[in-house]
């Protein structure tokens, strides 16, 4: 039974700089609109608070920072894509959520030594489809709970 398995991956596509990256659709909430975000004391500079998303406070980090990457103004594009990961909710902060696509699992490479500024350990593979070029994030290493996750015991 597991012979037609998985041959594709659903992943949803989104814009970081001029990078294309994908996650995996099941680990995505939802894709929102920025909205006010409260500002936590202490935590590091690429986590830039929560927001209450229907009654669920969930910390945001900027992929863009956390990358190493320039800011860059909020435009009418940017999103926030809510993703879980050991069953925690974290808001990602993208430039722009492009499209749902199915992803062919032999179409994904290892990554590359260094893929543009992003460190190597954040990506899980890359995929060329049709001339585009799609980093595939290791969710688990870019939200690495010490870094990230304990907004509720942060050092000052």
């Amino acid at each position: 039974m597991t012979e037609q398995k998985e041959h594709t991956q659903k992943v949803i596509v989104f814009q970081i700089q001029d990078e294309e990256y994908t996650l995996p659709v099941q680990t995505v909430g939802s894709i929102e609109r920025m909205v006010p975000i409260t500002r936590v004391p202490g935590a590091q500079p690429f986590v830039k608070g929560v927001i209450n998303l229907r009654g669920v406070v969930t910390p945001v980090i900027d992929l863009r920072e956390r990358f190493g990457f320039e800011p860059f103004p909020e435009t009418e594009q940017t999103r926030i894509i809510t993703v879980t990961v050991a069953d925690m909710n974290v808001g990602l902060i993208v430039d722009a959520a492009n499209d749902v696509l199915d992803l062919e699992n032999d179409a994904v490479e290892p990554p590359p030594e260094v893929v543009g500024t992003v460190e190597a350990d954040y990506i899980q593979g890359v995929a060329n489809v049709e001339g585009r070029l799609f980093i595939l994030l290791n969710l688990e290493k870019v939200l690495a709970e010490e870094d990230v996750l304990h907004l509720e015991r942060m050092h000052g």
